[in-house]
């Protein structure tokens, strides 16, 4: 069994009006300075001015994740709330107004805009991220090409963009279509291993389709500044507990299938075809969907899936077993974007008019960021 791997997470949250349900188009100096001074180092600014990220300090389980994030949410929200503002922590705002967004200045930011254009514009979307720790004698590409299979399964578990323009998509993850009109953001290129990666990205510099000190922004990739890799698919979870157990479970994927010397693993034309579709199920149908299993390639539903990659995994603890229970929780009761959509329906159901239910969305989001919507025994008791 290999040794536990350190990791990280990162989460992204839109800063929204609390009176008006509104995200905020150019929040003040005084929410800038609240925001620097509750998160100090851990905090990162993002593409728009209405955007924040904080990004953790390394962890050796769920259990000083679960401590630092919900200390984190709670102060923010508590400090913020003196100017009005709270936290949003899903992956789409239902009914934002991207045409009054603006930009974070800088040259990084001020290239991407430049370069990709009404995209970049439009992206105002947040995620979840976590880096995983490896040592140096694996490699790293082989290591992604092992898991690439089930990733698309944590994008079901995270799906929290069921709104755009003040209409339901009919996606669970609205932010992954966006996502898939970027350069350099879907699935992984078919590269066998490190030789290959680096080669790659020296014919996108050679070539000047990548600046030097540029991220390539994969589903799933190798860290340019850590040695780490780096799961980028999933949407942004109001409910943290939905976060760590999705941390939980990558982590233990790559604990399962590190290999800490040179072993080929590359997939097949068949396997990158069942990929291809897997990723497009998981953010058109989240839960709902009929997925092509990992076993003779045989239709399984979302828990038949994570049945099957829970006979693949290889690191019995603690922090696996409650990630493979909450897993399960979600898969039974509903991610994010059910939970929005079932708010929908209901406020629709009242008469209330499209507005107001979307509203009632955005409430409902903000109070699960917040913690005062829903708590598990896991969330009592700590999820590690």
């Amino acid at each position: 069994m290999n040794a536990p791997c350190d990791f990280g997470i990162e989460e992204e949250y839109l800063l929204v009006n609390l009176a008006s349900g509104t995200v905020l188009a150019t929040p003040s100096m005084a929410v800038n300075r609240l925001c620097r001074e509750v998160m100090g180092r851990y905090f990162a600014e993002e593409m728009f001015r209405s955007q924040i990220e904080i990004a953790s300090p390394v962890f050796a389980n769920l259990h000083q994740a679960q401590a630092f994030f919900s200390e984190s949410r709670e102060r923010l929200n508590r400090a913020l709330a003196q100017e009005g503002v709270g936290l949003y922590g899903a992956a789409s705002h239902p009914s934002v107004r991207w045409q009054a967004q603006h930009q974070r200045s800088g040259e990084h930011y001020k290239h991407v805009f430049e370069d990709v254009q009404h995209v970049a514009r439009c992206s105002v979307l947040s995620g979840l991220h976590v880096h995983v720790g490896v040592p140096a004698s694996c490699d790293r590409m082989q290591l992604i090409n092992r898991v690439l299979p089930w990733i698309p399964l944590l994008l079901v578990l995270s799906g929290s963009s069921p709104f755009w323009g003040s209409q339901a998509t009919g996606y669970m993850s609205y932010r992954r279509v966006i996502c898939a009109q970027w350069p350099h953001m879907g699935l992984p290129e078919q590269l066998a291993d490190w030789s290959a990666y680096q080669r790659y990205r020296a014919l996108l510099q050679r070539t000047g389709a990548l600046p030097e000190a540029a991220d390539l922004w994969w589903v799933i990739r190798p860290s340019r500044r850590f040695p780490t890799v780096e799961l980028r698919i999933c949407d942004a979870c109001p409910r943290l507990e939905d976060a760590l157990c999705i941390a939980g479970l990558f982590r233990c994927l790559v604990e399962s299938f590190r290999v800490d010397h040179y072993q080929p693993a590359i997939l097949s034309r068949e396997q990158r075809w069942v990929l291809q579709e897997n990723y497009w199920r998981a953010l058109r149908y989240g839960r709902h969907g009929q997925f092509i299993g990992q076993h003779q390639q045989q239709p399984v539903d979302a828990l038949a899936w994570l049945g099957q990659l829970q006979g693949q995994l290889n690191c019995a603890t603690l922090d696996s077993e409650r990630a493979l229970r909450h897993a399960r929780r979600i898969l039974r009761d509903g991610n994010s974007a059910d939970r929005q959509l079932r708010c929908y329906a209901q406020a629709m159901r009242s008469a209330v008019g499209n507005r107001q239910a979307l509203r009632a969305v955005v409430d409902h989001v903000m109070e699960e960021t917040r913690g005062t919507r829903y708590q598990s025994s896991e969330a009592v008791h700590g999820l590690a």
